[in-house]
């Protein structure tokens, strides 16, 4: 095999326009373990990027020992991404949770099920009983299966009954869910991966591909390898392999993407690129969108943005003219300022150019974890579940059917409470009781030494339900320790609306238990009951658990119905909707030009892009009565935190291929870990010049909430931007380990501030600046001035098998919990 970490893209596979995308198919086994003396080969998907890639896992003696592509999958024709071929040795690792763990004074302790369970139960009655359901939080992830996120969502929305249940897939997918709510009055992705075959021009917006889902990079590749390649344009303010391959890079400002944005489509109108029939014919809002942007021509923009404007006008063109365009989004928007006014932009292209729901021509508004589509159609990550309107009554009504509860037990009083109140509720204190499965925020989310402090709260009661003890299982008062990926069953969804299979392959360690076999526990255990006095969850495994999700699905966009196991067993995953009327699912949405919009049937009915505020169901009946696609723009504006003379420079953070949200599971593959083992700070040539960096040193990156030290990489990322993998915590990092011990992950210095409508956190815009601590050689720079002052580090490490641990350690920045 190919050197996967050398070239974690492998070999090209050319292919032409139109042209079935060749099949490869990559596999890799544990040292010693040739393919015959496999057991037996599982069926699965990846579980560690948002593209779905669909693999089997060789399993010999009960122990899972290497993995192969899928030949069959329609999502990667038997390809993996490194990730997908190394993560797996991590599920072997000896420090797994294996059994649970409760707080007795001050330190975590080795229990049984009966006793880590009956102390959430009787928290559980007593908040119930004393302050009601609003004192409870759950705050889930994108990792978990379609399975798990549906009983978690009735446990919620119907057992305890509170508005307070969000997703990690807020920090990743929030915008893509609610710009497509904005366009097309539903979620559900318009375009199919399979458009990259047909396309002739391919736009990627702040979509780092060949890191986040390196196999539809790879897929691009072939088709760039090959006879009629596409034209490629990349909106990044980095050299990423994206901006280095395609024919336009766009190396803009960040916090800036609007202007540029309004900037293409004038230039689009001005040239007439406009499919006036389409636009006619199945949108709302076009006039409204000519003015907004008649006075963006590319001079005012490259003032705004730094690109050129003939770079502007160049792209323009390309994207004007193209005849089959594919529009594709990630963090680089829905992590920046006016994220969800950027991404409706990009929505807007595709919509007047009339290139919807045709091979080539669409919209992916990418997802950013594997299973972040389920957490939005479960109703996890502040929407209804089946794609139901919390502002229409009607459909509210149908959910308590489905659910046989009070119409009035489902909270819908307002949109469902995002992550970051929900941890501003719990810093406030009306929130006491904070459930959180398989996520890590006290390295994930923004301003760390805050969300330490609020999670280190006595009076805050936090359940943690992991694989491994994390920075967060750290500061929990109970610790779930979970089965994970191959040792469970169960369906996900990826983001292009492809539901696969995930078989159980081994048995889960000690005594972990699947996701789905904690959440029946605790429903059975608290005796939660729908209106005739059975129990509320009538579901009791897997299977039936799905079961259960199609008939909330059914007659909804996100219509499941069509589906089985035994369907997705053995061939390709299948697409939603899948039906009666679409029994082999559907490859794209709006085809026809029919929109899921209808007053009576959308999901949303919009907001305003610069204030969030939501339409009335009346506004949006005058506005749309018909159900089209809604054309809307809004003018832009500053980022809330600008650059200035003590804070320089803007940070930016993002990933690396090697790498998975906070390391817990690819830090425990040798080969992905060697790879990217340490923080680094990517700084332009001028700038280090200016600063007397050079490759290597030891550099201190500051902002007002703190600073976090790595060895600085010089390339060519534009003048006055600093990059930051936001990877890096310190599970595995006994204290003395990093450079002068100090904290390493970028969120440490990154600001509590998020888009308006989508509510998604801003990683893309910070101001900081960057001083030289220690040259290459060793050599310590002299102490700069005016420097603020890092935060101490001091965090020990635990055993995470269950013994016994001190826990009066701190993490990252002074706080701990007694």
């Amino acid at each position: 095999m190919t050197d996967r970490v050398a070239n974690p893209w492998g070999e090209r596979t050319p292919y032409g326009q139109g042209e079935n995308w060749p099949i490869r198919v990559d596999q890799f086994l544990e040292d010693g373990i040739s393919e015959e003396e496999v057991d037996r080969w599982v069926q699965t998907a990846s579980l560690h990027h948002a593209n779905g890639d669909a693999m089997d896992l060789a399993v010999r003696d009960g122990r899972i020992v290497g993995v192969r592509g899928r030949a069959v999958d329609r999502i990667n024709h038997g390809r993996l991404d490194p990730k997908d071929l190394f993560v797996w040795q991590a599920y072997n690792s000896e420090d797994r949770l294996t059994q649970p763990l409760v707080r007795e004074g001050g330190r975590l302790e080795p229990t049984d099920w009966d006793i880590a369970m009956n102390r959430i139960v009787e928290r559980s009655r007593s908040l119930l009983e004393e302050q009601g359901p609003s004192s409870f939080g759950f705050y889930t992830t994108g990792q978990l299966f379609l399975e798990d996120y549906y009983t978690l969502g009735v446990i919620a929305r119907a057992g305890i009954g509170t508005n307070h249940l969000d997703g990690n897939t807020r920090l990743c997918t929030a915008t893509a869910d609610r710009s497509l709510k904005e366009s097309y009055a539903c979620d559900g992705q318009p375009g199919s991966l399979s458009d990259i075959d047909h396309a002739d021009t391919i736009c990627l917006y702040g979509h780092n591909v060949a890191e986040t889902q390196a196999v539809t990079w790879m897929r691009i590749l072939d088709r760039r390898r090959g006879p009629n390649p596409p034209k490629l344009i990349a909106v990044d303010p980095r050299p990423t392999p994206v901006a280095r391959e395609a024919d336009v890079h766009l190396a803009v400002k960040n916090g800036t993407n609007l202007a540029l944005m309004n900037a293409l489509v004038r230039e689009i109108i001005a040239n007439d690129w406009v499919d006036h029939d389409y636009v006619q014919r199945n949108t709302v809002g076009f006039e409204e969108l000519k003015r907004r942007t008649r006075d963006w021509t590319p001079e005012k923009a490259a003032q705004i943005c730094g690109v050129p404007a003939q770079k502007i006008r160049e792209a323009a063109r390309l994207i004007g003219t193209a005849e089959r365009l594919l529009s594709t989004a990630l963090q680089g928007v829905y992590q920046s300022h006016q994220a969800t006014a950027t991404a409706v932009q990009i929505n807007n292209i595709n919509l007047i150019r009339g290139m919807l729901g045709k091979p080539g021509c669409g919209v992916l508004q990418m997802n950013g974890q594997p299973t972040a589509q389920n957490t939005r159609e479960t109703g996890c990550d502040g929407s209804m579940p089946g794609f139901r309107n919390w502002q229409n009554d009607a459909h509210m009504e149908d959910l308590a059917w489905v659910w046989n509860v009070d119409p009035l037990t489902v909270p819908h009083y307002s949109e469902p409470t995002h992550c970051m109140q929900i941890f501003r509720y719990a810093e406030q204190g009306s929130i006491k009781f904070l459930w959180i499965s398989c996520t890590n925020p006290a390295v994930s989310l923004p301003e760390l030494h805050r969300i330490r402090s609020i999670l280190a709260q006595e009076r805050l009661f936090v359940v943690v339900q992991d694989i491994f003890l994390t920075e967060t299982a750290q500061l929990a008062d109970v610790v779930l320790p979970a089965a994970s990926w191959g040792e469970k069953l169960g369906t996900f969804t990826n983001a292009d609306r492809t539901v696969h299979i995930s078989e159980k392959a081994v048995e889960p360690p000690g005594e972990a238990k699947a996701d789905l076999d904690i959440f029946l526990d605790y429903a059975r255990r608290m005796g939660f009951k729908d209106k005739d006095g059975q129990p509320l969850i009538k579901w009791h495994d897997p299977e039936s658990t799905f079961e259960a999700w199609k008939e909330c699905s059914r007659g909804r966009p996100c219509d499941y119905t069509g589906i089985t196991y035994e369907k997705l067993r053995g061939s390709s995953g299948i697409q939603w909707p899948c039906n009666e009327e679409h029994p082999e699912g559907t490859e794209r949405l709006y085809t026809d030009g029919e929109f899921w919009a209808k007053p009576d049937y959308c999901q949303d009915y919009g907001k305003d892009l610069l204030t969030g505020a939501f339409m009335e169901p009346t506004e949006y009946q005058a506005m749309n009565p018909f159900g089209k696609a809604i054309i809307k723009a809004e003018t832009y504006t500053p980022p809330h935190e600008v650059p200035r003379e003590e804070y320089p420079f803007l940070l930016t953070t993002g990933r690396t291929i090697y790498q998975f949200h906070t390391r817990t599971k690819t830090a425990r593959a040798p080969q992905l870990q060697e790879a990217a083992p340490e923080v680094w700070a990517e700084l332009s040539v001028p700038d280090a010049d200016g600063l007397g960096i050079g490759e290597g040193d030891l550099v201190e990156v500051a902002s007002p909430r703190g600073a976090v030290r790595a060895r600085a990489r010089i390339s060519g990322i534009r003048e006055g931007v600093v990059f930051l993998p936001f990877h890096y915590g310190y599970w595995d990092q006994p204290e003395g380990d990093s450079p002068d011990g100090s904290p390493r992950a970028a969120n440490e210095i990154t600001l509590t501030d998020w888009d308006p409508a989508s509510k998604q956190p801003i990683y893309k815009t910070a101001a900081v600046r960057v001083t030289k601590v220690e040259a290459a050689n060793g050599n310590v720079a002299p102490a700069p001035t005016n420097t603020a002052s890092a935060p101490v580090r001091d965090i020990g490490v635990r055993t995470a098998g269950g013994a016994a641990a001190e826990v009066s350690e701190t993490i990252g920045g002074g706080v701990s919990r007694r």
